[in-house]
């Protein structure tokens, strides 16, 4: 637990003032680049995790278990603080989600998040008093665990088609906030205005925004707007299936290898992990 309350210690320390970027890996080996790289966090992805399995990002797809033993790998690979995406849970009643977030701690996580999508598109947010209780047993979990891991609650409106994401973003936000959420999280919100909106909503509680592309706002710029954190969710692991699909479409349809041409050395990749390795052991 010493190695787990340093990583929870600085993950602590880096939400409180400047902003930093935590990055997304979909498994060990991004990790292991991304911490060569200097980034001072990680977080995973549903997503990334769900496509490198074969399968799509959603909680019915992938069991808890699996996340479970992921989170763990990639917590275990890298001496960085590590944010779980955590679903929605994977449970619906407070109770479940509880006993969820409790297994998600001992992974050695510094921080986790809890979205209030329900993963039913006819219903897709929980009722905000239900979604209340939910971030409430989340952090009583957490509490009773005596990590200090931190709880990021996550408005799912902009995501899901809500008529009114602003409004009810900041309205869910500012009442998890209240349940005791340390962070607060309302991805897609894209734009300077909504973004400046939520930031001030729930001052002094830090937000996280989601950049998936270089063409909207700049790191610069949602510093200055006083965000706190920035991660970027699936983004890097679809740049990488970007580059594959490419090539694996030009070979099949084409006999054509020239997607290939301007692929990462292997020299340079294996130089890479195995300079890693001897540094690791």
């Amino acid at each position: 637990m010493t190695d787990f309350t340093a990583r929870r210690a600085e993950f602590h320390k880096l939400h409180q003032s400047g902003c930093f970027v935590i990055p997304n890996p979909w498994d060990v080996g991004s990790a292991r680049y991304l911490r060569g790289l200097g980034f001072n966090a990680l977080a995973t992805t549903s997503a990334g995790f769900a496509f490198s399995r074969g399968l799509p990002d959603a909680a019915w797809a992938v069991s808890r278990d699996a996340v479970l033993e992921h989170i763990a790998d990639i917590v275990a690979s890298v001496d960085l603080p590590v944010n779980a995406d955590f679903e929605s849970g994977y449970a619906h009643k407070p109770e479940a989600v509880a006993e969820n977030v409790r297994l998600c701690v001992e992974t050695g996580v510094a921080g986790l998040s809890i979205e209030d999508s329900t993963g039913d598109h006819e219903e897709p947010l929980y009722d905000l008093p239900l979604a209340i209780e939910r971030i409430k047993a989340a952090k009583a979990a957490i509490e009773t665990s005596g990590s200090g891991v931190l709880l990021v609650a996550r408005a799912e409106c902009y995501l899901v088609g809500h008529p009114d994401p602003l409004r009810e973003s900041i309205r869910r936000l500012e009442a998890f906030a209240e349940a005791g959420a340390d962070v607060l999280y309302a991805p897609g919100a894209a734009t300077r205005t909504d973004i400046e909106a939520i930031v001030k909503a729930v001052h002094p509680r830090p937000i996280n925004v989601l950049l998936s592309s270089g063409k909207g706002l700049k790191i610069p710029e949602l510093a200055e707007i006083g965000v706190r954190r920035i991660s970027v969710g699936s983004a890097l692991a679809r740049a990488a299936w970007t580059g594959f699909i490419h090539a694996a479409r030009e070979i099949a349809a084409e006999n054509n290898l020239s997607g290939l041409d301007d692929a990462t050395p292997f020299a340079e990749l294996n130089g890479f992990f195995r300079k890693d390795l001897a540094q690791r052991s």
